[in-house]
């Protein structure tokens, strides 16, 4: 669905506090590394990763969620009770139930009349997040939405750690888990309203999406464990994109040359360059995040976005595109016009 009457209005995104690097992560391997002949350096190596963060002992995903949500509000200038709806698009929950959305939203102080629930699309939930709420904006539904997301992977990285220290873990167990060292922590919010309101507000126009389902057990997760066939999950993916691309020519009337920037679901620095390459965008024209900040999971785009608006980035009118790929298969190419 295209949209033209929807504004993003503010962003806002939060550092944990905790550096870990990828030399950390070695080292607390260096036995399994050892016995599997594996040199020091490899995740860096192999992925671009240098590093991630985490929140530390005690910190819940709706803690970094409220902490971007409200300096979100802040930035945006928009009474809280205005807020017509709260989506939290966050792959790690505090619990099963209830939904982590209800704790963000007592914890921010929202008005009862605002709906709030999860949206949980692996890597794309935050994309899916701002479409369901674009659509309401568009609609008249509502005037205002605040999308949340906060990863906290922690203990899916330390688990894992844990596991691959097994003196029984073999090579291709190892390649299967290792894509769980990639991980990392984070929390992003936008605030979202409609152009009467904001005429100075950053275009959505929303965008497409496909699917390949076929596809869905090339990644599996649960809080604690992820097993990845990295390389099978890297052809799927790329032929997925290019599909994806072909619809957002189409509907978008996107080509590689009126894209100004580009904000993406980032796993590495192979995925990360050859997704790219896939749909013809150079590497230059992407927010990149995952050396310092590594995967985290659907905060990865609109951190990105918001990593790189602070840094003053983006100009007036350029168009900015949000795009990923997330486990399942599914892809999604939206667009922003700055």
């Amino acid at each position: 669905m295209l949209l033209e009457n929807v504004r993003v209005v503010a962003l806002a995104h939060v550092e944990p506090p905790l550096v870990v690097t990828s030399a950390d992560l070695d080292a607390r391997l260096s036995p399994t590394y050892k016995r599997l002949g594996i040199q020091p350096g490899f995740i860096e190596a192999l992925t671009g990763i240098r590093e991630r963060r985490f929140w530390g002992e005690g910190v819940m995903p709706s803690d970094g969620a409220a902490e971007a949500g409200r300096a979100a509000l802040a930035k945006s200038g928009v009474d809280p009770s205005k807020i017509g709806i709260l989506i939290n698009a966050s792959v790690t929950r505090d619990y099963v139930e209830p939904s982590t959305a209800c704790i963000i939203h007592a914890k921010i102080g929202l008005p009862e009349t605002c709906h709030n629930f999860d949206v949980s699309n692996a890597c794309l939930g935050f994309i899916d997040a701002m479409d369901v709420a674009g659509g309401m904006i568009e609609r008249g539904d509502i005037d205002y939405a605040l999308v949340v997301n906060s990863e906290a992977m922690d203990e899916g990285v330390t688990s894992t750690v844990q596991r691959l220290l097994d003196p029984d873990i073999d090579e291709p167990t190892f390649r299967l888990q290792f894509a769980s060292l990639t991980l990392g922590s984070g929390a992003v919010a936008m605030v979202l309203g409609h152009a009467r309101n904001h005429p100075e507000g950053h275009t959505y126009r929303g965008g497409v999406s496909v699917a390949a389902t076929h596809h869905a057990n090339l990644c599996r997760a649960q809080k604690t464990w992820m097993e990845t066939d990295t390389k099978g999950l890297l052809i799927a993916g790329l032929e997925l994109a290019f599909k994806t691309w072909k619809r957002a020519e189409a509907d978008l009337g996107w080509t590689p040359d009126v894209l100004d920037a580009v904000a993406l679901h980032q796993v590495s620095k192979v995925h990360t360059a050859k997704f790219l390459e896939s749909i013809g965008v150079p590497m230059d024209r992407a927010c990149l995040t995952f050396p310092l900040y590594g995967n985290i999971g659907p905060a990865s785009v609109p951190f990105a976005l918001s990593k790189a608006a602070s840094e003053g980035q983006f100009q007036a009118g350029q168009r900015i595109a949000l795009m990923g790929i997330g486990s399942g298969l599914n892809c999604k190419m939206t667009e922003l016009v700055w």
